[in-house]
């Protein structure tokens, strides 16, 4: 290929050439540059676009971090309900969010019990399939403790009873420890339920 510098060497070989010949070298080395000049562009043209694209999938990958931390604290998902007497797993439970308010509903039901009604149940879910019932409800995010869920209740179907509850999501988001007590936390009983993925 003919390089820039030798182009540019040929108009001086061509003055000392006949006005023909000038007029073959003028014009091959206007091609020539004519023909480089748009090239360069295209190639700072790749350069910046490469440069965008570069930046944009760091901006993504930023904010999809920032979103899986956030994530990490969140009990929002489905998950498996670990039975804290036998460690047998109970029920998957979706837990839900709708204006900062946690709510928890069985899903489905993992024992043989798959058809059971909450017999013991005092209020509206009486006699109601346990299946699909909320056993959660007004859980909110601690101010003071990412990734702690407090003031909210529970529901033991087994029992009928009703408890003040608090959440915690441990684990890098893998586990959840549920809390049900009566009067202080510190007088209850803690499941650790476990992420479905």
């Amino acid at each position: 290929m003919t390089t820039v510098s030798a182009l540019l060497r040929a108009p001086l070989r061509a003055s000392r050439a006949t006005p023909f010949a000038r007029m073959l070298a003028v014009a091959a080395f206007g091609g020539a540059v004519g023909a480089w000049a748009p090239a360069a562009h295209a190639q700072a043209q790749a350069q910046a676009q490469g440069q965008a694209q570069g930046q944009a999938q760091g901006q993504a990958q930023a904010q999809a971090q920032a979103q899986s931390s956030v994530d990490a604290r969140s009990p929002v998902g489905l998950w498996r309900n670990i039975d804290d007497e036998t460690k047998k797993p109970k029920a998957l439970v979706r837990i839900t969010e709708r204006d900062g308010v946690y709510y928890g509903r069985i899903e489905k039901i993992l024992t043989e019990k798959t058809d059971g009604v909450c017999e013991l149940c005092t209020d509206e879910r009486k006699d109601q399939p346990m299946q699909g019932m909320q056993i959660i409800d007004g859980m909110r995010a601690s101010s003071d403790e990412p990734g702690l869920y407090e003031g909210g209740r529970i529901l033991d179907p087994n029992n009928g009873k009703v408890y003040r509850s608090r959440m915690r999501v441990i684990d890098g988001g893998e586990h959840l420890e549920v809390r049900g007590f009566i009067g202080a936390p510190l007088f209850g009983r803690t499941q650790t339920w476990v992420r479905e993925r």
